[in-house]
Parts: structure tokens; sequence; C-alpha cells
């Protein structure tokens, strides 16, 4: 048989795509490795979905998300022409850098960050800086510089867990004034502060949240992208050139009705970040090193093994985490919070090791 391997284009041959973690098969894991969340979706989103399962399925879906953009404006005070919305946060970002990273200029990123940005910058061919993380993980916002591309960074960052304060964020803003500023905020509801408050006064500022983690949707796929009306306008085009009708219908019903329940979505996130500082404070005892997370998982140094000997004695207790390679991630593991129960299974396998 012929490889046909040899019919892939240059680019894709360079490409080093994402890994994924890894999703086991069977019960009885604790599953910890990819930072969803412990907790149901809202019971109203459930219901939403299961309405949207109607008559009109044989139809396509409204184009515009107009319901579930309305409803991130209103709890944003927004206008609906600065929401955006697009299957999963994963690929608004990925028309995000389509619609404003120039290949003639260089991207800024850090070094230690969600690792789509590489591979999104390498797949578009847009060059990129990254810069070093600080001896505490934090990003030197002084260095978050872009005069002919654009800067993009998670907030808080992942997987290192730290946060970035809102006036530092702002910094970079008026440091680039002729480039897009694109802050991830995936985990921001877990202790971070939203950026969405400097929408107004910086037409440079995309926000880019998700319902995977806070809303407990990460198998619905939605995200959304807040900011000027010329910016949303830029990912309305990138979307209507590729796929006009990319999120369905009833993901739409789910997530409108998600970010209209916010006494659930505060009540799971105080579950989450409380259980996360017990937890920490329990691995502190152990003698691990960690900074203060902000997200729903810590990013946690084992005092002597490696976070892939870490793995591999928790996969013994059928206990999944995230460990990473490279010189400045090979110590640390990334974990997930759980239940308290699971964060107790943890802690108690930990003790034996």
């Amino acid at each position: 048989m012929q490889d046909a391997t040899r019919f892939w284009s240059k680019g894709l041959q360079e490409l080093a795509p994402y890994v994924p973690g890894e999703q086991p098969q069977g019960g009885g894991w604790i599953k910890l490795n990819t930072n969803e969340n412990p907790y149901p979706p809202s019971p109203a989103a459930i219901a939403a979905m299961h309405e949207a399962l109607g008559s009109r399925m044989p139809m396509y879906p409204d184009p515009n998300c107009s319901d579930f953009r309305k409803a991130v404006a209103e709890r944003e005070g927004l206008d609906v022409g600065q929401v955006f919305a697009g299957n999963g946060s994963d690929e608004v970002l990925y028309f995000a850098f389509l619609a404003f990273f120039r290949r003639g200029g260089e991207l800024v990123f850090p070094d230690l960050t969600y690792s789509f940005y590489p591979v999104y910058a390498r797949a578009t061919g847009v060059p990129f800086r990254t810069v070093r993380l600080d001896d505490e993980f934090r990003i030197p916002m002084d260095e978050m510089v872009s005069t002919e591309s654009g800067v993009i960074f998670p907030n808080p960052n992942a997987p290192t867990t730290v946060k970035v304060p809102l006036d530092a964020v702002e910094a970079v803003l008026r440091r680039n004034p002729d480039s897009v500023v694109v802050v991830d905020e995936a985990y921001v509801d877990f202790g971070a502060d939203t950026a969405t408050p400097l929408i107004g006064e910086h037409p440079n500022l995309l926000v880019v949240q998700t319902l995977s983690k806070s809303r407990s949707l990460a198998g619905l796929r939605v995200g959304w992208a807040m900011g000027d009306r010329g910016l949303i306008d830029a990912l309305e085009r990138v979307r209507d050139s590729i796929n006009s009708y990319t999120v369905d219908r009833v993901a739409q019903f789910g997530a409108a009705a998600a970010i209209r329940d916010e006494a659930y979505f505060r009540e799971t996130c105080a579950k989450v970040v409380a259980t996360r500082e017990r937890f920490a404070a329990g691995l502190e005892r152990l003698g691990f090193s960690l900074p203060p997370s902000s997200a729903n998982f810590v990013f946690a140094a084992h005092p002597t093994l490696s976070a892939a000997e870490l793995l591999a004695a928790l996969r013994e207790h059928k206990i999944l985490i995230r460990a990473f390679r490279g010189p400045r991630l090979e110590r640390h593991a990334r974990i997930s919070i759980g239940t308290d129960e699971e964060m107790d299974a943890v802690l108690e396998a930990l003790e034996h090791l």
C-alpha cells in the first residue's frame, strides 16, 4: 500500500498539532487532566436544549446566534453588535488569528502558555515571538509589545494559573494602540478580573470566553468574543467565508440559558474555588510547590518526582492528571479541580507515593 501522506501540503508536514488530554475508556477513573468542571450544567440549559430538539431541527440554525449574543450583551452591558459567537473559544481564537495577526509583523505571546497559540500561528503563517515568564511564572507585561501584528495571552495564564491584574492588561492595550490585543479568558471566572469593562475605551481589545469551564458545557463547544464593532465585523467576515452556520441550534439554546442562569453559575464557581484552595493547601503540606491559582486547576511540582513520574504513579490509582514536556514544564503537573471527594482521593494517593 502506498503512503498517502505524500499528498500532505508542506505546511501540514511541518505543523506540530495540539495534543488533547487523554479521554479514558471505562469507568472508575478520576479524570483531572482536561480542566473540565466536575458539576453538571445549569438545569435551565439542559431544559433549553431539550426544547431545541423540536420541529425546526431540519432547518439551519440562526447564523447570527442572536439570542445567545443578546444574553451575553445584557450580562456584560454591551451592544449585541459587540459580541461574536463561535463553535468553542478555540474556533473564535483561530478566526482572530486569521482576522488580525499580520504575516509581515510579529505576534507576541508568553513562552509558557496555551499551546494552541504557536499551532495557530504556524497554520496561518504568522511569525511570532515569545516572552519568557519570570521565576514566579508571571507574564512580564511590559514586554508584551507588538507594533506590527498583535498580542495574545490568557488571563489567568494556562497552564501556570497566574492571573494578570486589570491595570496591567490596560497598560498593554495602551502600549499597543495599533495592534489587536486578545485576552483569552477561558478561566477568568475562577479568580481573575475580566477585561470587558475596558472595551469601550480600547477599540483594539478583543476578549474571548467560553462555556466549557465555568459553565460546565465543554461538550457543547460554544465560545464568544467581545470587542469593538469593527473587530466583531472582522470575525463575522472570516466566519462567513468558512462556515456561516457554525453554532448549531441545540448549542445556541443551551448557551443562552446557561448565560442567563447567573445564580447557578456563581454557585458552581464558588464550589470549585473552595475545593481548589483546600486542595492546594493539602499539596503544600505534602511538600509540593505551586503558584497561587486563579483557575480551575493547579500547577504543582512534587518535591522529588517529575510530572511524568507523578502521572505514572497516579495512574496506578486510576487518577489522570496532565504532564507536559520541556525544561521549564517537566517538573510541574497540571491537576484539574474535581469534587471534594475526588480531590481527597488524590491527596490520599499522594500520601502513599
